[in-house]
């Protein structure tokens, strides 16, 4: 069963630029994984600073992987995350 990740991230306006590159970033690399179904990137309308992630895998295996590549670490967990004010994250199995 397909797995699931909407995340939902907002930083200052200062750092917007910062996190949107490293998220179209972290998309390409991202999508070249074997188990990634989708991964795409959204900016919430009127919101600055808002970001909405929306990520599929073959299963939650794949999305361990995918927290396990060095790619996840330097562009999220060591670029975005600490940029971030708020973070949200949801996980799902899909139907």
């Amino acid at each position: 069963m397909a797995y699931a990740v909407i995340a939902r991230y907002h930083c200052a306006a200062a750092d917007e630029a910062t996190v949107r590159g490293a998220l179209l970033k972290v998309r390409e690399h991202t999508r070249a994984e074997p188990a990634n179904l989708a991964y795409e990137v959204h900016t919430e309308v009127g919101e600055t600073g808002s970001f909405v992630l929306y990520e599929q895998y073959a299963d939650q295996a794949g999305f361990e992987a995918h927290k396990a590549a060095p790619h996840f670490t330097e562009l999220i967990a060591e670029t975005v995350w600490p940029l971030l004010t708020e973070r949200s994250v949801t996980f799902a199995e899909v139907l």
